[in-house]
């Protein structure tokens, strides 16, 4: 039956390779009829420390917040012998031995796709690992479900993750991990109420109950895990995770395994239920139940394959037309379908398909909200207004306006507006790095050429990396001009206070009051609110300037540069099926 799994996984990296996510398409997808495991759970209910267990080892982002932010497709490879390693699809030549290193490429693969804001993406990353001390499976860890959105993540980001879990979970083959902390209350927590939204009957939910030996004192589990306060077609499952003391300590999952065991053994309340408690159980009962689905889904995946073979054929057989022997007929076939991505995109982009209206929203809404977050009023507080203007004036008071101390409070607080201005550059880019896989995923052509369908991907990618780069020097840019010249006719109204009222023999020293000064902080908030009013609105012209316009223009230029190159050469690889 091992042998079974092994030939799962292969076809599920076949499915991979070949872009069959699940996604919808005109023909039926294999990815869908192969059972998966995905886990789910709340922020902080010990998901990733449960599948790290199963593992047997640390490779998983840690953190506060939303640390998953992409779906990680895992398969679990079992060998006879030699030393364990991973792989990742978009590394596909490279072995990883150390796997903090794992745990490094997993964080810097999720910012390549999303940037540094805290959005999500629905793209999922692969990883492989392989190893003597694993059974053959597919696990999913997907983002977990949280109630509040953090600074710097769209008000949609609580339901798009919800969204994101149930498009994994609602699928019939996919059995669902239910992670939830044995020290809250079961009626709230998240992975039970998704779960129980699509398997009403727990018919392929496990539950397994976390952090068990952080409960209360007094309290116990044993109604849960007995099946009398949820009941669930499978047995509840307990599990007692490293502490943050063990994580730093880098205790191993030998002696995590060997506490956890003791733990169950020794506390009464668990004793009857200790065989049935632990990871080990865990991926033992996980490894037998997706033996039987598997076993029970053989034939329906077999007549999958065999009609979808005769629907393929059938395609090809419409399609006709062989591919060009000659480079120059290979190049003319690729800059055709290039160009149909290209306007696919340009479509997305220009609103004839759903898109680009997320963008309109990072102007609207985010870039306002986070300048609104500044609190310019706190930052020109009377002790702060005072500190600049004497340490601007130096040994000598001002005569008549405190010039300097002006200028060092103005540029103080508009040099903050850089943040905000970086975020919307980020967020942009990750939209439209977004739109560049819905581009790629509607452009039919590229089901028949993977490798093409990689290239224009990562070469649309590198593009909008540049222009990223190029719209973060621009947008800065703007910023640092209202900092280096001030609009001097705003400031031409302040002399003239004397002359409608103020007291020309006030002593110099008296311009240290309070009421002096505060006139000094609502000119310069008045000034400075003026330069954030204009900034809000240059500051997205820049960008589509600098990032949507071109992305429009240029996307596949230097693609097409490269691809001359190449032809002169004679070698166009892309077209290999």
């Amino acid at each position: 039956m091992e042998n079974l799994i092994s030939l799962v996984n292969k076809i599920q990296r076949a499915c991979t390779a070949l872009g069959d996510h699940g996604e919808e398409s005109a023909l039926p997808t294999l990815w869908d009829s192969l059972p998966t495991i995905a886990v789910v759970g709340g922020q902080s209910s010990g998901k990733s420390s449960v599948l790290e267990s199963i593992v047997g080892k640390d490779f998983l982002p840690r953190g506060s917040g939303i640390v998953t932010r992409r779906p990680l497709v895992l398969q679990l490879h079992k060998i006879d012998e030699g030393r364990e390693y991973a792989e990742f699809l978009h590394l596909p030549r490279r072995r990883f031995t150390d796997f903090a290193a794992v745990r490094k490429e997993i964080s810097d693969e999720t910012d390549r796709e999303t940037g540094r804001t805290k959005q999500i993406s629905s793209v999922p990353i692969h990883l492989s690992i392989y190893s003597p001390n694993v059974v053959n499976l597919t696990l999913i860890d997907l983002p977990g479900l949280t109630k509040v959105a953090v600074e710097g993540q769209p008000d949609s980001i609580v339901q798009d993750i919800e969204n994101m879990v149930r498009s994994y979970i609602e699928k019939p083959n996919c059995i669902i991990l239910a992670i939830s902390p044995a020290n809250q209350d079961l009626a709230t927590s998240d992975a039970i109420k998704i779960s129980r939204e699509v398997d009403p009957k727990g018919e392929r939910t496990f539950g397994v109950l976390t952090k068990i030996d952080l409960m209360d004192k007094g309290t116990d589990a044993v109604d849960i895990l007995e099946g009398k306060s949820y009941r669930l077609q499978f047995p509840w499952i307990g599990v007692v995770n490293r502490s943050q003391a063990d994580i730093n300590k880098s205790v191993d999952m030998i002696a995590a395994r060997r506490r956890e065991r003791e733990y169950f053994a020794s506390t009464p309340e668990y004793k009857h239920l200790a065989h049935r408690m632990g990871s080990e159980h865990l991926g033992k009962m996980l490894s037998k139940h997706l033996e039987n689905v598997i076993k029970a889904r053989i034939p329906s995946i077999q007549s999958l394959i065999n009609k979808t073979i005769v629907e393929l054929e059938a395609e090809l057989s419409r399609l006709g037309k062989p591919i060009a022997a000659d480079a120059g007929g290979k190049l003319y076939m690729i800059m055709e379908i290039s160009r149909v991505f290209d306007q696919i995109y340009k479509e997305h982009l220009d609103g004839v398909r759903p898109g680009g209206d997320k963008i309109y929203y990072v102007f609207d809404n985010q870039l306002p909200a986070a300048l609104k977050r500044l609190q310019f009023d706190k930052q020109l507080s009377m002790e702060n207004v005072r500190k600049l203007i004497t340490e601007a004036d130096g040994y000598q008071p001002h005569l008549i306006a405190p010039e300097q101390g002006y200028r060092r409070l103005i540029e103080s607080s508009i040099v903050s507006i850089r943040g905000p201005a970086e975020a919307a550059v980020d967020a942009v880019h990750a939209i439209l790095k977004e739109m560049v896989n819905k581009a790629i995923s509607e452009t039919a052509e590229f089901k028949q050429y993977p490798a093409l369908r990689i290239e224009v991907a990562n070469a649309a990618c590198d593009s909008l990396d540049r222009m990223r780069d190029e719209s973060k020097k621009a947008t800065l840019q703007l910023v640092n001009m209202e900092c280096s010249y001030l609009t001097v006719d705003f400031f031409r109204k302040l002399p003239q206070d004397i002359e409608k009222g103020g007291n020309p023999t006030h002593s110099i020293f008296d311009r240290y009051n309070d009421s002096y000064l505060r006139r000094i902080g609502t000119t310069v908030l008045s000034y400075v609110n003026m330069v954030s009013s204009t900034l809000r609105n240059s500051i997205p012209k820049s960008i589509v300037y600098c990032q949507v316009r071109e992305a429009k223009r240029s996307l596949l230029d230097h693609f097409f540069t490269e691809l001359g190159k190449l032809e002169v050469r004679m070698d166009l690889p892309f077209l290999s099926l």
